[in-house]
């Protein structure tokens, strides 16, 4: 199951959040992670069993995905899968209308465009304001990950 971890706050004061700070905490604040990049996406998942990633930075759009038109300059998406009770706290029980939100604006927690039923939700340029949830429901999704691979192995 791994060992427990301390959960970390992403930044430090005036401490710019970007690609690199955001990929160098979770790489080294959640153990055996690992990453492959495939469409302008880094894809992070826990352990050797790339099937279902806990979080995933996209850096630009792509033909599936341009919907945060994140060909801007210097604006990229974090996206992480969290639990159902998180999910319908931050946007309640009844199903997310995808229409009610802008997928453009930045440093704001938002369902995910495509995956929001899968309970992932995403934010565009996290700043030192969101940084503490940040880091709160990164734990949260590699958590369910650690959770997820246990029983894996115990069915196999």
């Amino acid at each position: 199951m791994g060992p427990p971890h301390r959960i970390q706050r992403l930044t430090t004061q005036n401490q710019t959040v970007n690609e690199a700070t955001i990929t160098q905490y979770i790489i080294h604040t959640f153990p055996e992670v690992e990453t492959t990049e495939d469409f302008g996406y880094t894809f992070f998942f826990y352990g050797s069993d790339h099937k279902l990633p806990f979080a995933t930075l996209a850096a630009s759009d792509n033909e599936y995905d341009s919907v945060s038109k994140l060909d801007r300059e210097g604006v990229f998406r974090l996206n992480i899968g969290i639990s159902k009770e998180t999910f319908q706290s931050l946007f309640g029980k009844d199903k997310v209308v995808l229409s009610d939100y802008d997928f453009t604006a930045l440093d704001r927690f938002i369902p995910h465009p495509h995956y929001a039923p899968q309970h992932f939700i995403c934010v565009l340029n996290p700043s030192e304001v969101t940084s503490g949830r940040v880091s709160e429901l990164l734990a949260e999704a590699y958590g369910i990950a650690v959770r997820r691979r246990a029983r894996q192995g115990e069915t196999q």
